[in-house]
């Protein structure tokens, strides 16, 4: 999705988009980095499926989106000027689909090691007969 600016109309038009996308039974975490549109309690409309984290003031590292905004700034999107607005917009959909054809690329621009999360398997011991599950 390519908005002409970025507001709470174009952040609640983006959540509408992912809403449907969560399995039924679950919900997406959206991390909000304190941008202008991000603001809790306020617009957009966030719906119920999709809970919103704020991050402290000045703290970009725990936000991985971070990364990829920049690798795209960087590497596709650097300062070039652009004769017309669509041109600008073409730019931006050449650049994000050569991100989104490359999954391993995302997951190289976006992990980092001291901030993954663990699943821990708890539960009754096999020896007596039930079997583990999630926590």
């Amino acid at each position: 999705m390519i908005t002409p600016g970025a507001n709470s109309e174009a952040m609640t038009l983006h959540l509408t988009q992912i809403s449907p996308q969560v399995a039924s039974d679950a919900h997406a975490l959206l991390l909000c980095d304190g941008a202008g549109w991000h603001p809790r309690g306020k617009e957009p409309r966030v719906p119920d499926n999709i809970p919103l984290l704020s991050l402290p003031p000045c703290t970009p590292e725990p936000n991985p989106m971070e990364n990829v905004w920049q690798y795209l700034r960087q590497n596709k999107l650097r300062a070039r000027v652009r004769d017309t607005d669509d041109d600008s917009v073409e730019a931006c959909k050449q650049a994000w689909h050569f991100l989104i054809n490359d999954p391993s690329r995302i997951r190289s621009i976006g992990t980092r090691d001291r901030a993954r999360v663990n699943v821990k398997r708890v539960g009754i011991s096999p020896a007596r007969g039930a079997s583990s599950k999630l926590a």
